[in-house]
């Protein structure tokens, strides 16, 4: 198998709740998404999305994705896309970095492996272990009250995981969480997220404040080393994100910063590829693996499902189906949530037929296979 032709769309997701906001300011609407199809000599096609969180939650926006994309897509022509080695090896050589870009490329040869191989993708990454697994939602920052009203509201759907977004007043933090913890079930499931946006004082403070609460704090500082310095005093749970890139930092995460879970961004980590190296390696170390993405619709979800879908259900934590928060619905709305649970799509690949009506036409590079 070999690839012909390299298809780039583009399209916006709305934010399903309004407005999401983060730490420091940063809110969204909408993001803009980008696509891409590999079309194969074997008429076969592989799907991959990414779609960052603004300009700055990540060191990447959309239109440097796409300048990175339409650097590396000539190489990917007469390339076999189900060598996913091969593939990287292939795009390292084009261009240093572009990760991001880089993992819907890696997501789309995933789906075209499992095509190919007429498997799901679950049971290429190791088989299916979950054939359902708890969700979270994000609660965007705004009141202690409206906070807790979002969580209830979202209970009443079959929501029992949260992740408050706090990171700005340390104080106002504390009380946005006590609020939500009064809020909520006795079995739900409450984490602090500050999206690295504490400095070291505030985050002491923080976590000093909430120190009595049953929830976890999530990346209170923007760097590992920081959180550790945060978390030094404290007993609450630790989980870490965005400072968490590969093996490596998954090491640091749990023998020096004593996280007891990592957040995994398929996109943020270059792709299905090295998210499953990371989610075996936590699994090893006897972590609890979380599975997202930065922002997305069918196609995120869908990837995410199938990452989720094939870990330990012992040490997974949940998942974000991004296509509930948004309205990216490409693939017709699947995979599709139930009461707050998720699953892998059974077909082949992805497992998701992406419909491109209505998809901006961004770029499109042809060419025969040798």
């Amino acid at each position: 198998m070999k690839v012909v032709g390299f298809d780039c769309f583009g399209y916006n997701l709305r934010y399903a709740h309004g407005e999401y906001i983060m730490s420091g300011g940063r809110a969204a609407t909408s993001e803009i998404g980008t696509l891409v199809r590999l079309r194969t000599d074997e008429g076969l096609e592989g799907w991959g999305e990414i779609t960052p969180l603004g300009n700055r939650y990540l060191p990447t926006h959309w239109a440097e994705v796409r300048a990175a994309l339409h650097t590396m897509a000539p190489a990917l022509l007469g390339e076999d896309p189900t060598n996913l080695s091969a593939i990287r090896r292939t795009l390292d050589g084009v261009l240093l970095g572009g990760g991001y870009a880089k993992a819907a490329i890696d997501v789309a040869c995933w789906d075209l492996l499992g095509k190919v191989s007429g498997l799901p993708v679950a049971a290429l990454l190791g088989g299916v272990l979950q054939q359902d697994f708890p969700l979270y939602e994000a609660v965007p920052l705004t009141s202690a009250e409206e906070m807790a009203d979002f969580v209830v509201r979202r209970e009443e759907a079959g929501i029992k995981r949260f992740q408050l977004k706090v990171g700005n007043d340390p104080r106002e933090d504390a009380e946005r969480t006590r609020a939500v913890v009064a809020a909520a079930a006795p079995d739900t499931l409450v984490v602090a997220d500050a999206n690295g946006g504490w400095n070291l004082r505030a985050a002491q403070i923080a976590v000093a404040a909430m120190a009595e609460l049953p929830v976890y704090v999530e990346q209170p500082c923007r760097e590992t080393d920081d959180c550790v310095f945060a978390m030094r005093h404290s007993s609450l749970p630790l989980v870490l994100d965005e400072s968490v890139l590969g093996t490596a930092d998954v090491f640091r995460a749990k023998n020096e910063a004593g996280a007891v879970s990592v957040n995994i961004k398929i996109s943020r980590v270059g792709g299905l590829t090295q998210a499953a190296r990371m989610r075996d390696l936590m699994q090893d170390l006897d972590m609890m693996v979380s599975v997202e993405d930065t922002w997305g619709g069918d196609v995120v979800s869908a990837a995410v499902g199938h990452l989720a879908a094939s870990t330990k259900p012992e040490n997974f934590q949940n998942a974000s189906f991004m296509n509930d928060w948004t309205d990216g619905h490409v693939a017709g709305h699947q995979p599709r949530s139930r009461h707050g649970r998720g699953a892998a799509p059974a077909g082949p690949g992805l497992g998701i037929t992406v419909q491109t009506d209505g998809l901006e036409s961004v770029f499109h590079i042809s060419g025969r296979p040798e």
